[in-house]
């Protein structure tokens, strides 16, 4: 008994392998295309069912299109009703899997594996090792298949297990929690399928056992959503229960009518094929949910977000969207760290912002404010870089390596910005509690000084986020401007310290406040400039 279990084991080792290879291949073979097909994306849900199931063809894996999908949309770059529909087209894009396993090839194995094997060899094309892997992936992976199917043949003999199955059919919802589990555990809807299979061609389950079991599967396979989604915002949590919805939805309409299913099946499946009839109904299953769906997405999106209302998120103390499995696409992880960079510069503003106040106006909840949020900016910053030098590795074009670089010193720039904001606002406190205050004419002087910095801190900010160089150029003015009128502020200043106007020693902490925004101006400025090109 333990060496057919270790026989299963094995096949199911390979069957996994195989797949993981051939995947591998045809993206290869296929290019670097996938970002510019989900770049064509619609909001029209039809065209993304195409674009997910011809992502999902590529990949060979529903759940690599599902995590890309959720890493997109928590990234800011697609809608729940985009992602949606990718999601239904990623569906019925992994059935292809079980109708490749469905042919008869088990005879020509070896021959699969050796011309699988002398395309990576010998080629001398790159394409065509690619092409030769895919092949050497599908013949290992019916390889594996044909491993599991001697494996469990022997468990026809025991009544127990022959009985258990049995229940399957009278009693569909135990499959249909069967099929869950069965690939939570494997973490791949095409195991499960593939084990189904070479099961059924034992004899050892029949279609209407089968078929419940195989709903289960593909409610299963929306944990690779969950987990994908548990750390990511709102909009990408509701990708996730979209995705569970969907499968859960479309498994108990196919179990109340399933007599009717199964005959469809049964009509458009060759008589006497089981391991056929059970791949065209995981086929039928999700293009006829997806089907059912298309007329009500627009309802059903709203049915999520009503479910899952957004709420009011402490701040991240965490990149919220850097996702390391976008650094093989160098485009999408350079937009994804855009994308952080002016969520870390938004996060530094306000501290500014909230530091400045405190100068005219003390508030110790606004202290805390910013030094609360202080660690936050250094810890993005510091993530934010050793993603950048991760994504170094890749290859990149001269446009990609240029912004690659520019990120890289604005990140510098807003982490310096975050901390001239602490500064400032602990200069208050020791303001407040050593009973110092400036004259009405300072805090007006400085309060304006203040608006000046803020609006050129936001336009570097749009113009880094939008790469606008029309707005970076006013921003570099808006700059130049602070940096004047901070000049015409000392002169004032020293001129009221000479007639006697201004305490000297409060004096003192005003020229250290005015060096330090006048010193976020310049980082502001440097933001600007990198926009147009000036390093």
């Amino acid at each position: 008994m333990t060496l057919y279990i270790f026989a299963f084991l094995g096949g199911l080792a390979l069957f996994l392998y195989g797949m993981q290879l051939m995947g591998d291949g045809l993206q290869q073979a296929a290019g670097q295309k996938l970002q510019k097909i989900l770049e064509a994306l619609t909001g029209v849900a039809f065209v993304g069912v195409i674009l997910g199931a011809l992502v999902t063809a590529i990949l060979q894996s529903s759940s690599a299109t599902t995590v890309m999908t959720v890493g997109l949309v928590n990234a800011g770059l697609m809608t729940l009703k985009q992602a949606f529909g990718i999601i239904m087209g990623a569906n019925v894009g992994t059935t292809i899997t079980a109708q490749l396993i469905a042919f008869k090839l088990t005879d020509y194995i070896t021959i699969i594996l050796f011309i699988g094997f002398a395309l990576q060899a010998f080629s001398k094309k790159t394409r065509g090792k690619y092409w030769g892997q895919v092949l050497l992936g599908f013949g290992i992976l019916m390889l594996g298949m044909s491993m599991m199917g001697q494996a469990v043949l022997p468990l026809k003999q025991y009544q127990g297990f022959v009985d258990f199955i049995a229940n399957f059919s009278s009693n569909p919802f135990l499959a249909v929690g069967v099929g869950i589990v069965m690939t939570v555990l494997i973490q791949s809807s095409s195991a499960t399928i593939g084990i189904l299979m070479a099961m059924a061609s034992q004899g050892l389950i029949p279609l209407e056992g089968a078929i419940p079991v195989l709903l289960g599967d593909n409610i299963g396979t929306c944990i690779t959503a969950i987990l994908a989604a548990a750390r990511a915002n709102y909009t990408a949590k509701r990708v996730a229960l979209a995705h569970v919805l969907f499968n859960t939805i479309g498994c108990i309409i196919f179990i109340v009518f399933m007599n009717l299913f199964i005959k469809l099946v049964v009509e458009i499946s060759p008589a006497n094929d089981i391991a056929r009839q059970i791949a065209n109904a995981h086929t039928a299953f999700n293009i006829l949910n997806t089907i059912i769906f298309l007329p009500f997405v627009g309802y059903f999106i709203k049915f999520v977000e009503k479910i899952m209302p957004e709420k009011g998120e402490k701040i991240s103390r965490r990149p919220v969207y850097l996702d390391e499995t976008m650094l093989a696409t160098p485009s999408v992880a350079i937009t994804l760290a855009e994308k952080e960079v002016v969520r870390m510069g938004k996060l530094a503003r306000r501290n500014l912002e909230v530091a400045l106040e405190c100068i005219n106006e003390y508030d110790e909840e606004k202290v805390a404010y910013v030094l609360e949020r202080e660690p936050i900016v250094d810890k993005l910053e510091e993530e934010i870089t050793v993603y950048l030098t991760k994504l170094a590795e890749a290859q990149m074009g001269e446009a990609l390596s240029a912004r690659h670089t520019g990120l890289l010193h604005a990140c510098n720039d807003i982490e310096r910005i975050g901390d001239h904001a602490e500064t400032i606002v602990k200069k208050a406190r020791t303001m407040y509690e050593d009973e110092m205050e400036f004259s009405d004419i300072a805090k007006a002087e400085i309060k304006q000084l203040g608006i000046l910095v803020l609006e050129a801190n936001e336009m570097s900010l749009n113009a880094l986020e939008t790469n606008d160089k029309g707005i970076a150029e006013v921003a570099v003015e808006k700059c130049r401007e602070a940096k004047r009128y901070q000049k015409d502020i000392r002169k004032n200043h020293i001129a009221r310290l000479n007639d006697k106007i201004c305490d000297p020693v409060a004096g003192f902490v005003l020229l250290e406040i005015l060096i330090n925004i006048k010193r976020t101006s310049d980082h502001s400025k440097n933001i600007s400039q990198l926009v147009l090109g000036v390093f």
